[in-house]
C-alpha cells in the first residue's frame, strides 16, 4: 500500500493564526509562541493594506471563521452533543476553552504526529490534559492504523452524536484530493446516531469581489506551503450537491454576515470571502 499523502508542510500556519487568537484574547496565554509572534509582526503591513484597501485581511478572516465554529458547536453541544473531534487543531485553543465550559465534554484534538506531540505536551505542561480532553496524532489519508480517522472515531461512544472540525485545513488541498477525506467521513459518520461536520470554506464565486486577487493569493500561499491550495466550489447549489455526492445527507452553509449581530466578529466591506459548511450524516 502506498504511504499516505504528506501534508506537513502546512502545520507551519499553525504558529499565525494561534498567535491571532491569543492576541483577540480567545485564547489562553500558554498558546503564544515566538514563532507566531514573528509571523504576526511581519504579516502586519500587509494586513493593514488588506484592511484599508480590501475591505478585508487574513485576520479577518480567521476570527470570522473561528467565532462561527464557535457559535455553531455551542448550539449543538446545548442540544446534546458530548464528543467532539478536532482535526489539524495546530494551535487552536477551542478544546481547552470548551472542555472548561462543559464538563460533560469529550474532546479528541489531532493533528500530524510532529505537531500533535508537540499539542501534547503544551497542555500537559498546564496540566489540562484529562482523559476526556486528551491528543492523538492522524493523517486524515491514512486508509488504517493509528493515524486513520477510522481508528480516531473508534475511540468514542457510536451510540451518542458526534461533531469533527476542520479549521484551516481543506482549501489547502484540490477538491478531488479533498472529497477522498469528506467522503471517508461521510462513510465513518454513519456509525453514529447523527454526525456533524463543521469547517471553513474559502468558495471562489464567480462575480465576487477579488475573484483574480484570490487566485492569485492562494497561487502563492501554495508556493509558501508547498501544497496545492484550491478554492472549491462557485455556488452554495454547487457545494451542496457535492456534499450529497459523497454521503452526507445535508450541507448548511453559514455566511459571516448573517452573524455580524450576533457574534464578537470583524466585518469586511463587501460579502466575506470565508464561509462556514456544515454537514450531517445520521446513522445507516
Amino acid at each position: 500500500m502506498s504511504e499516505p499523502r504528506d501534508t506537513s508542510s502546512i502545520s507551519f500556519t499553525a504558529l499565525y493564526t494561534g498567535h491571532v487568537w491569543t492576541r483577540d484574547g480567545i485564547s489562553a496565554p500558554f498558546f503564544r509562541t515566538k514563532g507566531g509572534a514573528f509571523l504576526y509582526g511581519a504579516l502586519a503591513p500587509f494586513e493593514y493594506v488588506g484592511r484599508h484597501i480590501v475591505g478585508g485581511n487574513i485576520r479577518t478572516f480567521l476570527l470570522q471563521r473561528h467565532h462561527l465554529i464557535d457559535h455553531r458547536l455551542h448550539q449543538l453541544i446545548d442540544d446534546g452533543v458530548t464528543q467532539v473531534v478536532e482535526i489539524a487543531c495546530g494551535l487552536s485553543p477551542r478544546g481547552h476553552r470548551f472542555c472548561q465550559q462543559y464538563p460533560q465534554l469529550t474532546y479528541i484534538e489531532t493533528d500530524l504526529p510532529d505537531m500533535a506531540r508537540r499539542k501534547q505536551q503544551l497542555l500537559k505542561e498546564h496540566g489540562v490534559l484529562s482523559e476526556r480532553h486528551r491528543v492523538q496524532p492522524i493523517n486524515i489519508f491514512a486508509e488504517d492504523g493509528e493515524l486513520s480517522l477510522d481508528h480516531v472515531l473508534a475511540q468514542l461512544d457510536q451510540s451518542k452524536p458526534v461533531v469533527v472540525i476542520t479549521e484551516g485545513l481543506v482549501n489547502y488541498f484540490p477538491l478531488e484530493v479533498i472529497s477522498d477525506f469528506w467522503r471517508k467521513l461521510a462513510n465513518a459518520l454513519s456509525a453514529f446516531p447523527q454526525g456533524s461536520y463543521l469547517t471553513d470554506n474559502y468558495p471562489l464565486y464567480k462575480g465576487m469581489p477579488f475573484y483574480r486577487t484570490l487566485k492569485v493569493l492562494g497561487g502563492m500561499l501554495g508556493t509558501v506551503s508547498r501544497s496545492q491550495v484550491g478554492f472549491h466550489f462557485h455556488s452554495d447549489m454547487e457545494a451542496v450537491d457535492h456534499f450529497h455526492s459523497l454521503g452526507f445527507h445535508s450541507l448548511t452553509i453559514h455566511n459571516p454576515t448573517d452573524y455580524y449581530d450576533q457574534l464578537p466578529i470583524p466585518k469586511t466591506r463587501g460579502n466575506p470571502m470565508v464561509r462556514i459548511m456544515e454537514g450531517t450524516v445520521e446513522s445507516n
